[in-house]
């Protein structure tokens, strides 16, 4: 009852500050996207992080942290987002970045037009994922333009950035008719010549072996048919500099809904790709945090932090965990001054009662959460 009384408390004097407003979260244990500072405060000032630190002076409205644990809003890496109530379902959960990967253009210019409402998450997105005739992406009830040799990929290109796309989504899924390699690594360099990240969806070690030799930013998956070659990861760690998006959850969910696996088969499944993700983590690759819903039924808020609990898992230390939905994607996406809470970043914030530097799955202990410096109730 103490505990619920306090939580009260704490909701009615955050319900009273507004976006234009100052406060100071007072007493937190910090995880300001790179380290952890133990009892600190924040200032925010007009939806933006204006100071970090003990000595914080001024008449400003004060929110207790009593020990609690703040740090940036989540992003998740990798989802297909179709209705505008997804974002709002995000952002219940403390997920206001969304990266999609393959969706309807006109459907999503309308979303990443309410980066700035109130309440919502806010969508990056690839547009049209770049596929093959009758290739994967192509069946899911809509027209979707596609590549039949390299020489389409300029072009190609040029239609997703004038629809104002983010980030370029390469498909390479041999399990239908998929792109050639010489079209995957024509679309990666002309992304890059306009200033894109091209990522890649494989579902076989080799094909990510070639499109990251080909100079893909990153893989949307993580491959399912046995460890890369040593020698091969070798190469691409000493030549490539790139990041995976595993999706584990996806992985482990499909295998007994479309592949009819037992639960101890799926065990194995799960078993192998943690090994897997751990030993590119040792490798040194940057490892972030995506789900693929609405895939195998998953949602694109709370089900992310069972992703995250899967990377702790595989054995990667907690501060890593945390910065694979936080200061990660900002970076490795370029997604402006979110990620982090330091000077002049923007305050998308999440206040925890409990820390998941101790627990993982303490990242659903969520009390609070911010969006410009505005509670999202």
């Amino acid at each position: 009852m103490k505990l619920y009384s306090t939580i009260v408390i704490i909701w009615f004097t955050f319900l009273g500050i507004q976006a234009q407003e100052s406060f100071v979260i007072k007493n937190v244990t910090l995880f300001d996207g790179e380290t952890v500072i133990e009892n600190t405060s924040v200032l925010i000032e007009e939806g933006i992080v204006k100071k970090v630190g003990k000595d914080i002076q001024g008449d400003h409205k004060i929110v207790e942290g009593n020990g609690r644990f703040l740090m940036p809003a989540l992003t998740n890496c990798h989802v297909h987002s179709f209705m505008v109530p997804q974002l709002y379902e995000a952002a219940k959960a403390g997920v206001l970045n969304l990266l999609d990967m393959h969706g309807l253009e006109t459907m999503q210019h309308y979303m990443t037009n309410m980066r700035d409402q109130e309440g919502t998450a806010r969508l990056y997105r690839a547009g049209y994922a770049a596929t093959a005739p009758g290739g994967h992406g192509t069946q899911y009830g809509f027209e979707v333009p596609t590549l039949e040799k390299p020489e389409d990929a300029k072009q190609w290109i040029a239609d997703r950035v004038e629809a104002g796309v983010d980030h370029i989504k390469i498909i390479v899924e041999p399990w239908k008719t998929t792109i050639s390699h010489e079209i995957a690594k024509a679309l990666i360099e002309e992304a890059h010549a306009q200033n894109k990240v091209a990522v890649a969806h494989i579902s076989k070690k080799e094909d990510a072996y070639k499109v990251l030799s080909n100079g893909a930013d990153g893989l949307v998956h993580i491959w399912g048919d046995g460890q890369l070659p040593q020698e091969q990861l070798d190469d691409l760690v000493k030549n490539q500099n790139f990041f995976v998006i595993p999706t584990v959850l996806t992985n482990v969910l499909v295998q007994p809904l479309f592949y009819g696996k037992t639960a101890e088969e799926t065990a194995k499944v799960e078993e192998a790709l943690l090994k897997e993700v751990k030993r590119l983590y040792d490798a040194g690759i940057p490892i972030l945090a995506g789900t693929d819903p609405p895939n195998a039924e998953i949602n694109m808020g709370t089900d992310l932090y069972k992703e995250l609990i899967f990377f702790s898992k595989a054995g990667i230390p907690a501060i890593d965990v945390l910065k694979s939905a936080t200061s990660l994607p900002a970076t490795k996406f370029n997604i402006g001054n979110t990620g982090f809470i330091k000077e002049g970043y923007i305050a998308d914030m999440l206040l925890l009662s409990k820390s998941p530097l101790e627990a993982m799955d303490h990242i659903s202990s969520i009390e609070m959460i911010w969006k410009d410096g505005v509670i999202i109730k």
